[in-house]
This record gives structure tokens, sequence and C-alpha cells, in this order.
């Protein structure tokens, strides 16, 4: 009898471990994850199971930002030295094609409506508006001084853009192609967003140790949020409520409640964090460290950093094709 219990408890734990084996990988850990590294003019594509790099492709000279396609089939690759976008497989990682002959692009986003493409040319003191079929160039619009970071209103109607080297935020109106306000805001203006509702902008104060809180319809200041030195770039939980903030001097990531307007909670990434990849489980999150060539895997219920990913030169931005919703 007790033979018999211990076979069957063999087989039982047996069966168990092949089980765990052969189960499909979840969602939250399928896939690559796809880093671009800015020194290196290169993308690393890492196996998110073994979180090993398994190749890295060229991309052309001075790549900063990627961002994907509005059906999620392609991840633009943003080549702004090189003067052209490079379509990736945001499954794979694999080369889709190439389109040359998009200026200078810095940082790059489709209208919700996705009619329009915007590239802020940070070089060049331009932001370019294309029709996002076919990328055909609408108007280049000089403005003053090192256009950053971009976001739309949800109506698609205007795009707001940083501009580091004046310390200003600026609005066009897309239909028109013409500059509708500018505004100061804090020094050194980067990362944007814009809260679920549409009615507040976030603007990262990488000059300071905060995120200013802003209401672009009366084109005020409503209040500052803390978070760390050198407040950066900006990431949505997918909860509709919080944000996540990379702070590069403080090397830190702050949570962010955008009802309360509080941070709740700092996580240490070594580095110099920058840009940012939430799995759709909301249990990993990748962050790129810009100074030390490294990719920080940090496990959301601890928020700390479990693996440090060697990767490229300036690693800048980041994506993952199973990721928590934009919002």
């Amino acid at each position: 009898m007790k033979l018999r219990n211990l076979l069957a408890t063999g087989w039982v734990l047996t069966w168990l471990l092949t089980s765990m084996l052969l189960a499909p990988v979840s969602a939250a850990t399928a896939g690559v994850v796809i880093v671009l590294n800015s020194g290196d003019a290169t993308v690393d594509v890492v196996d998110a199971v073994t979180q090993q790099v398994i190749r890295s492709i060229d991309v052309g000279k001075e790549p900063h930002h990627l961002m994907a396609t509005p059906d999620d089939k392609s991840l633009l690759v943003a080549s702004s030295a090189g003067n052209g976008l490079l379509f990736l497989d945001p499954k794979t990682g694999n080369v889709q094609k190439t389109v040359p002959g998009i200026n200078d692009p810095y940082q790059l986003a489709f209208s919700p409506d996705q009619k329009w493409f915007v590239v802020t040319c940070l070089r060049m003191n331009r932001v370019d508006i294309y029709r996002a079929d076919g990328f055909q160039l609408v108007k280049r619009i000089p403005i003053a001084k090192m256009p950053s970071h971009l976001v739309f209103s949800a109506d698609s109607s205007t795009v707001f853009v940083t501009l580091q080297g004046s310390d200003q935020l600026a609005a066009i109106d897309v239909a028109t192609q013409a500059i509708k306000w500018v505004m100061p805001v804090g020094k050194l203006p980067a990362g944007i967003w814009i809260t679920p509702d549409g009615n507040k902008l976030m603007v990262g104060i990488m000059g300071k140790n905060y995120v200013d809180v802003i209401d672009w319809r009366t084109q005020k200041s409503v209040g500052h949020v803390q978070t760390g030195n050198g407040a950066h770039n900006f990431l949505p939980m997918g909860d509709r409520r919080h944000v996540l903030v990379s702070n590069r001097v403080a090397n830190t990531v702050s949570i962010v409640d955008m009802q309360d307007w509080k941070k709740i909670a700092d996580i240490n990434v070594p580095g110099g964090p920058d840009c940012m990849e939430l799995s759709a489980d909301g249990k990993t999150l990748y962050v790129t460290s810009r100074w030390i060539k490294k990719l920080a895997v940090i496990d959301m219920k601890t928020r700390l950093v479990v693996k440090e990913i060697g990767v490229g030169r300036s690693p800048h931005g980041v994506y993952f094709d199973a990721h928590a919703s934009r919002v």
C-alpha cells in the first residue's frame, strides 16, 4: 500500500513538473523585448524568457525613439541623423522595411484618429507634420528651441511639444499647421503625457525634480508633483489612474497618482533610468539605464530590480509587444 502511494506520488510530481515545462509561456513573458541603443545605432533584441540579447540590428545614425504603428503590426525606429524610419516586427524584431526621407526624426507620434504623423526635429528646431497614410510631408514648422517630446489631444486637433532649449511648451493646430500658443514651463522640459480624461498635461521638468501639471485650455500650471531630480519620461500603468515617471538624475522611477496628484512610491533604478515598458499583467517593468548600458528588469510586487541585462551604449527606447494599456 505504501509502495503504491509512493509510486502514485512520484507519478503526480513528474506529471506536474512536465506540465509546468510544457505549458505555454504567459503573455507577460512571451516574445522579445526590443531595446534601442542610441550610442551604437543598433537595436538589441532580448529574449523575454531567457533575458538574454539574441541579436543586434543596425538601425541608422543617432536613433532615439521608437513606437508602434496604430495597428500594432510594426514598430517604428526613428534614425534622427540617418533621416529615416525602420519598421520592425514587434513580436520578433525582424526588419520589415525602411522609409527614407523622414528628416531628423527625434520623437514621433501618430494622432489618435490615425490621420497624422508628427515628428520633432530637435537638432533643426522644427516640427514636421505628415499624413499618416504614406508619410507625405504636409508642413515643416520652425519652432524654438530644441523641440523634444510630443503628445496629441484626444480629439487629434492639437499636438503639444516640449521645447527643451527655451523652457517652454507649445501647442500646434494640426489642421492648419500653425502654432496656437507657447507658454513657459520649468527648466529643460522633456517627456509629456496627457491624462486619460484629456484635461491635463504632465511635463517632466528634467532640469529640476518635479512634474508640471498643466491645464492646457487655460495655459496655466495648476500644480507640481515632486518625483526626483531629472524628471524625464512617462509611462501609464494601464489603470487610467497611475503613471510612471523616470527620474534620470535621482536614479528612480516614481509611481504617480493622477487623481490625487501625489507620488505613491519610488523604485530605485541605477544608471539614469529613461524609457520604460510594463508587461500586460503589470508584474514586470523594463527600464533602460541610459548611462550604464543596461536594461533593468523590475518585479513590480517587490519594486526591486531583479535583473540587469547588458545592452548597447546609451539605451533609450524600449518596447514589448505584450505591454500594458497606454492609459
